[in-house]
């Protein structure tokens, strides 16, 4: 999924509004709305389009997208990719990230000045994702000994602050080329000039439908935008049945805008875009949440000029 605008600035946070939990909000593409119920959050679900920009779109350019989009098949487009890499869509995610889209997501998700606008707006979403995902957990009290499962970690953006935490952190991902830097990356940072001994993480590689054990705290942040909502239901079972007391998830809601913006950006998917993009409607994640006896507590809306994503945090009913 990619799509980005004509204006590149960050919206302040004293700019955001802030609505009750259930309430019907407007989706200008470049405010960043909270719940009450959360923190200000930034999340990151798209990638960058690589030298492509387009106009605010707005008006009757609606209409144009809307009429180019109607003329263009993405599932064709999605079907071969999965017979190149002989699979569908977990195959086609553990292809591209360890490979493009390693090299990708590593920069971005790194401190390299190697980055354009975009990537660097995505950079500083995902940062603040981390650092609000941290600040629910704490909130709870210490995370000093809790077990914490990171579901699909990349490069450990948010194992490694967990471990920092004190928390028993068993990190996993897809891609062996995500968890090897992530490995590397926890090497550095806490090993190096820790003024208390901490525990490193454990890494593995593995898909979320392997996962076993019991946690305390589940977190899978930014992954369900690779699955379809057929299978987006069983992780979230599955992820649920991993958790004791908190499950927290990020995926990309499915509205007509955010669905409009996502097919635009299929117009342009370029040569390195080879991962599949899934929105998710707010209600079926619930809906699958509650057959398995869990609610949601706490919920936010994020949007900036290039990202958006809804982040929920839910415990058993």
């Amino acid at each position: 999924m990619a799509f980005t605008s004509s204006i590149f600035s960050h919206i302040p946070l004293s700019n955001q509004r802030i609505f009750p939990p259930n309430s019907h909000k407007p989706k200008p593409p470049r405010t960043t709305f909270t719940t009450a119920a959360l923190p200000p959050l930034a999340a990151v679900t798209a990638a960058d389009l690589d030298g492509t920009t387009l106009a605010v779109i707005g008006g009757g350019s609606v209409a144009a997208l809307a009429a180019a989009i109607s003329l263009t098949d993405p599932e064709r487009r999605r079907r071969l990719q999965a017979e190149e890499v002989g699979g569908g869509d977990k195959e086609v995610v553990r292809e591209y990230f360890n490979n493009s889209g390693f090299q990708r997501w590593r920069k971005i998700y790194g401190e390299t000045d190697e980055v354009n606008r975009v990537q660097k707006d995505i950079r500083l979403g995902h940062s603040q994702t981390v650092e609000n995902v941290l600040k629910m957990l704490k909130d709870e009290g210490s995370l000093e000994g809790v077990s914490v499962c990171d579901a699909g970690c990349g490069t450990g953006c948010l194992a490694i602050p967990l471990a920092k935490e004190g928390a028993a952190v068993y990190a996993s991902d897809i891609s062996a080329a995500m968890v090897a830097e992530a490995e590397k990356q926890a090497k550095e940072q806490l090993q190096a000039g820790s003024e208390k001994e901490l525990v490193m993480p454990k890494f593995e590689v593995k898909d979320l439908e392997s996962l076993n054990g019991k946690y305390d705290t589940v977190v899978c942040l930014d992954v369900l935008i690779h699955y379809p909502q057929s299978k987006a239901d069983g992780m979230i079972a599955h992820l649920a049945s991993l958790a004791e007391n908190r499950l927290l998830l990020s995926f990309a809601p499915k509205t007509f805008y955010y669905d409009l913006l996502k097919r635009v950006g299929e117009l342009f998917p370029g040569p390195s875009k080879a991962t599949r993009a899934y929105l998710h409607a707010e209600a079926d994640v619930e809906r699958a949440l509650k057959k398995v006896g869990w609610k949601i507590r706490k919920r936010g809306l994020v949007t900036t000029q290039f990202y958006f994503a809804r982040l929920v945090e839910a415990i058993p009913a």
